[in-house]
């Protein structure tokens, strides 16, 4: 049997991290989580991940510095942001920082469980994921 994929889940708001633990879990993959930059650096630092999900804003700083912290170590894994921060500027820098899609709070979570198979399966396309044209093709 395969090892199941391995997710680091980057998000302070606790119902929303319980949420998507559960959602992911079903999915078969192992989730990671931590609340804080701090906190997420240490659990990287001591394990390999195939993909790290972020959230823009963390108790103790920014996600996108996060993001070019991670990147800094680790240049491969794919980035997915989960962010409430919709402006394009937002997206933007997540890009710049190093991430490979940005996702908009809230969102469908058939495109979140989609966008995070992609990821994982190496998939390649748009940087943005549009909720409104992704649920239009999905009908």
């Amino acid at each position: 049997m395969p090892a199941k994929r391995r997710i680091l889940l980057v998000e302070d708001h606790e119902d929303t991290s319980e949420l998507m633990v559960l959602l992911l879990s079903q999915l078969n993959y192992d989730v990671a989580t931590a609340a804080s930059i701090s906190g997420a650096l240490g659990i990287a630092e001591s394990a390999d991940f195939d993909l790290f999900v972020l959230d823009s804003m963390l108790p103790d700083g920014m996600g996108i510095d996060l993001c070019k912290h991670i990147r800094e170590r680790n240049i491969s894994t794919p980035i997915l942001f989960y962010s409430a921060m919709a402006f394009e500027q937002d997206k933007h820098e997540a890009l710049l920082a190093g991430a490979q899609k940005y996702l908009v709070k809230p969102v469908d979570f058939d495109v979140f469980c989609r966008t995070v198979a992609e990821m994982l399966n190496g998939a390649t396309a748009s940087p943005y994921v549009d909720q409104s044209v992704a649920l239009l093709t999905a009908s």
